[in-house]
């Protein structure tokens, strides 16, 4: 257990002078927030491939009835020992999706069998590359516990039961975080502003 967690608890100075980990999140003077590096609300994709880099899959992906979001995903995230899989959302629209899904060049059902992925063609995805992120969720590899998610983020403003999960919000830093009793933990970024409307449902 204490490898698993180890690099939520690393304090050492190596590991202080580390960037791009989930709990450096800025608060910057227009309210906005950085975290991984990219500004939540104003980054493009484009500014996320000179960041993180090009290792990564672009989709759209669609529940069953749903229209789907486009997603661009990092199956391999690393910041020193810290990985995880981060996935990053856009605002584009509904219209938007729909053409990308009819000119896909492929699709495919996911693991889960609940929902789709559709491969965008080498056109679309040049072009998508101007769409700007409005929200993050990263999934770490290491276990967490409610000791490493108030030492490494503080004090949730509050928290939520719900069954087999435990959510801790931070409105003020866009973040929210789903601690499960069976299952990986969720990480999910957003402006401060959006941020009320990531957390309705759990209401």
């Amino acid at each position: 257990m204490v490898l698993a967690v180890s690099p939520f608890l690393d304090k050492s100075d190596d590991a202080e002078k580390l960037t791009g980990l989930p709990w450096q999140i800025d608060v910057l003077p227009d309210g906005s927030t950085e975290v991984f590096g990219l500004q939540v609300g104003s980054s493009r994709l484009s500014d996320v491939l000179d960041i993180l880099g090009s290792d990564m899959d672009m989709a759209i992906i669609a529940a069953t009835d749903e229209v789907g979001s486009l997603e661009m995903y990092y199956g391999h995230y690393r910041a020193g020992l810290l990985s995880g899989k981060l996935v990053l959302q856009t605002d584009i629209s509904e219209q938007e999706i729909l053409r990308l899904r009819e000119n896909s060049v492929s699709s495919e059902y996911m693991a889960s069998g609940q929902a789709k992925k559709y491969i965008l063609s080498s056109d679309d995805l040049m072009r998508v590359l101007d769409e700007i992120v409005t929200g993050l969720t990263f999934i770490p590899a290491s276990n967490l516990d409610e000791e490493i998610i108030l030492s490494r983020f503080g004090e949730a403003k509050e928290r939520i039961q719900l069954t087999g999960v435990t959510h801790y919000l931070y409105p003020d830093k866009g973040l929210a975080i789903a601690l499960h009793e069976d299952g990986k933990e969720v990480l999910q970024y957003v402006s401060p502003d959006a941020f009320q409307r990531l957390v309705a449902p759990l209401r």
